[in-house]
């Protein structure tokens, strides 16, 4: 899951809140594994305590925190190999300047685990040619 997956997760402003739910809890339900990342959690952080009260985004991160604790969530940490293949996808992708890096790492994250679907509204999962599909 990225940050748009999560802030559209945990924020009932956002336009599509009902949607994602219903795609987590319909996904949770049938045992399926849901990842993210320490970066995309640094990501994730920072705007919920940014558009958030203070209050309503700590409680989101419990329920981050919860979640991982009872393994309903697993965090992937980056690790110094994953972070030079993210470098070199930087490299490698200089016709697109606006992935962000976080999205790089959460690519060879997807890679190296073979994850093929991710939580996003972003369209640079699909432009890269790796095989990502985007859900819902």
């Amino acid at each position: 899951m990225d940050t748009w997956g999560w802030l559209t997760l945990l924020d009932k402003r956002e336009s599509r809140h009902q949607e994602v739910v219903g795609y987590y809890r319909a996904f949770s339900f049938q045992r399926g594994l849901v990842y993210t990342s320490d970066y995309v959690l640094d990501e994730t952080l920072t705007l919920l305590f940014r558009r958030l009260p203070f209050t309503t985004a700590r409680e989101s991160l419990d329920r981050i925190n919860e979640a991982i604790t009872e393994r309903y969530l697993t965090l992937l940490r980056i690790t110094p190999e994953q972070f030079d293949h993210a470098i070199q996808l930087r490299l490698k992708f200089q016709d697109k300047p606006r992935i962000s890096f976080t999205d790089f790492t959460s690519m060879v994250l997807m890679r190296d685990r073979a994850i093929a679907h991710i939580l996003t509204e972003d369209d640079h999962f699909t432009q890269v040619g790796m095989a990502f599909q985007k859900v819902p």
